[in-house]
């Protein structure tokens, strides 16, 4: 998505961002893995502020599973980062996708 700067004058420019966000794109969210054999990952994420709310999606049966079994969570939030707590385990493809609000 376009991010016009506050000196931006192109009004096609400002019209197009502002469109994109009506239609649901913004980049305030992506994708991470679970790190191996590691009780928590820290997720690096721009658009996060201490008072940002993380939303995390699993992506694979093995993340669904974190979340199913209550071990998965967003533990910390910070800036420019956002902390997942989940099993310390050696199973790959924990999968998520993620948005950031606030």
């Amino acid at each position: 998505m376009p991010y016009p700067q506050s000196s931006e004058r192109d009004q096609r420019r400002i019209i197009q961002s502002i469109r994109e966000l009506w239609e649901g794109r913004s980049n305030a969210g992506g994708q991470f893995t679970c790190a191996l054999n590691a009780a928590s990952t820290v997720v690096d994420a721009a658009n996060c502020s201490p008072a940002s709310r993380v939303f995390v999606s699993p992506r694979h049966a093995n993340a669904a599973a974190e979340i199913g079994a209550g071990t998965g969570y967003v533990s910390a939030v910070a800036k420019g980062q956002f902390t997942f707590t989940h099993a310390n385990s050696s199973t790959a493809n924990r999968l998520f996708d993620f948005e950031i609000r606030g």
